[in-house]
């Protein structure tokens, strides 16, 4: 355990933000499984709904700092073509 009050208080913090990008986190992954599970049914209003909502929740994450926007970008470029190859 760190002595130091500053290096105290880096610990509470560094926990603070790992919880929350692991919840982010966590909350992206399962919106991209609902677009998926809707591709493998071949249900694309589903799909189409849980892609919106992906796109939104992976771009939140984004701009919060968990994700780097490119690592964004390829995430949204493979549900979107995804859900275009339902046809």
């Amino acid at each position: 355990m760190a002595n130091i009050k500053s290096a105290k208080k880096r610990i509470l913090v560094n926990r603070t933000k790992a919880a929350r990008n692991k919840a982010i986190r966590s909350a992206v992954k399962t919106s991209i499984k609902k677009v998926e599970v809707a591709v493998e049914n071949k249900d694309k209003e589903a799909a189409q709904a849980a892609l919106t909502n992906a796109i939104s929740t992976i771009s939140k994450a984004t701009s919060k700092g968990v994700y780097h926007k490119n690592n964004c970008a390829r995430k949204v470029s493979r549900l979107t073509k995804a859900v275009n190859s339902i046809g």
